[in-house]
């Protein structure tokens, strides 16, 4: 429950969805094979973008229209990834280098919006839920962040929120709102796929999630009253070494 509420307040907070928090402790901490760190993983963060999009949504930071593009072809990756996902349970340890690779390019995003003094996307409309673009760009950026759910049972903040401000020119905190509403989606139906191929640990997936339910909820309040710089630092250097642990064990070595 601690874990969870933890991970929900980050996810919310940073617009994460939390698996970055959660991944790592359910597979190095709890101890669970990759597959199933990444069946339980998905369905704890799918209650983060839950109520960290309705809690952004509440604050007029989305907007439904603009953000259809990219939870469509979201779903329809999400949906081919999760297919494909039980043939990688032979070759479990693909998951583990995938998420470490991921992990390590937020990391790298996190400690470069750390160190920059503004924050990159922030505009007089900062408030506003718009997200520009053209129909191309957002069909394939939710494909790309549709991927990661079905593969790695982790979420696609660490995409969507750069891919929204940096490509898209999107206010902070629209990206950041868009980012949970579009994952909210995706992690259900892979959600679902998981628990149905039965790669999901209800045991620890139940109070994980009651506990990113209610964080996810206090860091999407928290979102703006203070500046995350100095946390966005902290937590890419962290997650720097979390990467490290997830590639090397792909090579058997451990941190």
């Amino acid at each position: 429950l601690g874990t969870g509420l933890a991970a929900g307040t980050i996810g919310g907070l940073l617009g994460l969805g939390g698996g970055i928090v959660l991944m790592p402790l359910l597979r190095f901490g709890f101890g669970l094979p990759p597959m199933y760190a990444a069946g339980t993983c998905i369905v704890a963060v799918f209650f983060t973008t839950l109520g960290g999009s309705y809690r952004h949504y509440r604050m007029g930071h989305v907007k439904f229209r603009p953000l259809l593009p990219v939870v469509a072809a979201g779903v329809a990756s999400v949906v081919a990834a999760s297919i494909i996902f039980p043939h990688l349970d032979v070759r479990d340890r693909w998951v583990d280098l995938g998420i470490g690779l991921v992990f390590a390019l937020i990391a790298l995003r996190m400690m470069i919006e750390g160190l920059l003094r503004t924050r990159v996307g922030q505009s007089a409309s900062g408030g506003s839920g718009d997200i520009g673009g053209s129909l191309t760009a957002k069909t394939a950026i939710g494909a790309v962040a549709g991927a990661l759910p079905g593969f790695l049972g982790i979420g696609t903040g660490g995409i969507l929120v750069p891919a929204f401000t940096f490509l898209l020119k999107a206010p902070i905190r629209a990206a950041i709102g868009g980012s949970l509403f579009c994952f909210c989606l995706n992690s259900l139906i892979s959600s679902g796929f998981k628990m149905a191929q039965g790669y999901v640990d209800f045991g620890l997936a139940l109070p994980v999630s009651l506990g990113t339910l209610i964080g996810a909820n206090i860091g999407a309040g928290l979102n703006g009253r203070f500046s995350s710089r100095v946390l966005k630092l902290l937590f890419g250097i962290v997650f720097v070494y979390v990467a490290l642990k997830f590639i090397l064990s792909f090579f058997g070595v451990r941190i």
